[in-house]
């Protein structure tokens, strides 16, 4: 059996996703082979498997940082939200049905516990190390009880977990203890340590704060990460273009010819796999930002309408706030607009759905000669193809089929004079098609914009996880942290009162007011009283790493995908 951690953070955004790719990155660089997993993802931006299964994006940007192919082993539950209150539940890659908040964590996700631990055992079985992602923050007391994919996952596994904290948002320390003493005793003894992600500044002022850290809690830090600019790595949802954060926040490269191309991404709601405009971030000269207003269209060269979870009510928003006239004004003056999956849709002329909003039949924008019909089985492929005169690769998540009744064949979609319309993710990220499409954009909005001949997204995003993986060897006690990933939690942690609060109907807490075996809450430390100060790292202050050698790790082959006997799903939502 191999290895294991759990990255668990503070709050939602605290660096959990990158820190993970990072010591993917890390241990893979130092030949250990790595996988990493997530039992339980909620994201809108999603990938598609070579075996076409659909799990998280982050997920698979952490298996291209530990040089693996993702699949659907790495993340089997996918929530993808539709509304505040529900979620379409995809299992093992595969939607089976919609389901309210309350419905799921009402006893559905407990009983996808014995999946998603089935699932660890076989990436355990066949890889040295498996880095798991929590979820959100292991502290959410309310739903401790069915939670599977931070300390019920950790538990299950018998994983010791390192919680990240985002240190730029303020609070850390508090986050930290907090977050340890609102787990029960059996959680807290898995809870090994903290990592400081983007610190600003001199880190021996913070020091005295680690100590003090660590007598409160008797745990250590093994690390502080800097604050580091333009890390382009796929977000799991929020408004922000990865790569175009090395744009906004650091040296921008000249545009290669005489003009910048002007960008305006429609932030319709729900909106899915922004990720796609990434690989236009990544081009010299290409600026990038995301609009709601109609006046922001007026300079736009180009304005993509990205993908959207909800399709009719993207574009019930998009004539609410005018920006379907200036769509349509942009079609008839030959200006350059581009929708993909649910962008591509409503270009359409109408759109028949059943499934996902239920409307019936919508009148689109009239832009493409393109009728969508909603089915119920979604469309999830890896397509190959060619557009322009250059190749290209994508991938499709939908559950649209499109009557495509004209135009120039586009992807699977169709052209209109500057309209463009496809199906697929990721074209943008075959390099030579997208250097012939912004040609194409920059002639027909009169640009003397030439695209870098020499641009590779692929070099970039790998350049970006080597950055990832350096930010972990350089500002981690890697030693630590591998002892942590071969050895597990170290004994005799403390117990942080109070601990769980009692849950309704599970009695007064028991669990909370006494922690098992060696978790110490009988003695001193246990009632409450700090241990007494100590270095952060066993060998001394500071983060220095020894000079062991690289881990090594047993290989072993596992079996094939977990089965989904017993899990049922309603559709209780729609």
């Amino acid at each position: 059996m191999s290895g294991g951690l759990l990255v668990a953070g503070t709050t939602s955004d605290a660096g959990k996703s990158v820190v993970t790719a990072g010591i993917c990155r890390w241990l893979v660089r130092r030949g250990v082979k790595v996988a990493p997993f997530k039992a339980q993802n909620m994201s809108l931006n999603s990938f598609v498997t070579r075996e076409g299964a659909e799990i998280g994006r982050a997920q698979a940007m952490q298996a291209q940082a530990a040089r693996v192919e993702p699949t659907a082993l790495m993340n089997p539950v996918l929530l993808k939200p539709g509304g505040d209150r529900s979620s379409q539940v995809v299992l093992m890659g595969r939607p089976v049905g919609e389901m309210s908040a309350r419905g799921y964590h009402g006893g559905r996700q407990e009983a996808l516990l014995g999946t998603v631990t089935d699932c660890l055992e076989q990436l355990r079985s066949t890889y040295d190390a498996v880095i798991c992602e929590g979820a959100g923050s292991p502290a959410e007391i309310n739903l401790r009880r069915t939670d599977i994919v931070n300390m019920g996952i950790a538990r299950a596994a018998g994983f010791p977990v390192l919680v990240v904290g985002d240190i730029d948002r303020g609070g850390v320390f508090a986050s930290f203890f907090g977050t340890t003493a609102l787990l029960g005793p059996e959680d807290q003894a898995l809870v090994a340590g903290y990592l400081v992600n983007k610190f600003r500044g001199d880190v021996s002022l913070l020091e005295p704060g680690l100590d003090m850290l660590y007598g409160l809690t008797g745990r250590r830090t093994y690390g502080v990460l800097p604050f580091a600019h333009g890390l382009g790595i796929d977000e799991e949802d929020g408004l922000r273009v990865s790569l175009r954060g090395a744009v906004r926040e650091s040296a921008v490269a000249p545009p290669h010819g005489e003009d910048v191309l002007r960008v305006a991404v429609c932030a319709v709601p729900l909106m899915s796999n922004f990720t796609d405009v990434d690989a236009l971030a990544a081009e010299p000269g290409v600026v990038v930002r995301f609009v709601d207003r109609a006046e922001e269209l007026a300079d736009a060269d180009l304005v993509v309408v990205p993908g959207t979870r909800a399709t009719v009510k993207a574009l019930a928003w998009l004539r609410e706030r005018g920006l379907a006239d200036a769509l349509a004004r942009r079609a008839a003056e030959g200006r350059p607009v581009l929708g993909i999956c649910g962008g591509f849709q409503v270009l359409g002329e109408r759109i028949e759905d059943e499934v996902e909003s239920r409307a019936g039949v919508v009148d689109g924008l009239g832009l493409l000669p393109v009728r969508i019909r909603f089915d119920r089985a979604k469309t999830l492929a890896r397509p190959v193809g060619s557009a322009l005169g250059e190749p290209v690769e994508g991938y499709e998540i939908h559950h649209g089929v499109a009557d495509v009744r004209g135009g120039e064949p586009f992807l699977d979609g169709c052209r209109v004079g500057a309209v463009w319309g496809t199906h697929w993710h990721g074209s943008l990220e075959s390099d030579a098609f997208r250097r012939r499409f912004l040609a194409e954009v920059a002639r027909a909005a009169g640009r003397r914009f030439v695209p870098a001949p020499d641009t590779s997204f692929g070099v970039l995003r790998e350049e970006q996880l080597d950055r990832l993986g350096d930010l972990v060897e350089e500002h981690a006690d890697t030693d630590a942290l591998w002892r942590l990933i071969e050895g597990g939690a170290p004994a005799g942690l403390p117990f942080v009162p109070p601990g769980a609060p009692a849950l309704p109907g599970v009695g007064a807490g028991a669990e909370a007011r006494s922690a098992p075996g060696d978790a110490g809450a009988e003695d001193a430390e246990g009632r409450g009283a700090a241990p007494p100060p100590a270095p952060r790292s066993p060998e001394g202050p500071g983060f220095a790493r020894s000079a062991e050698a690289a881990p090594r790790g047993v290989e072993c082959a596992g079996p094939g995908p977990a089965g989904l006997d017993g899990v049922d799903v309603d559709e209780e939502a729609k």
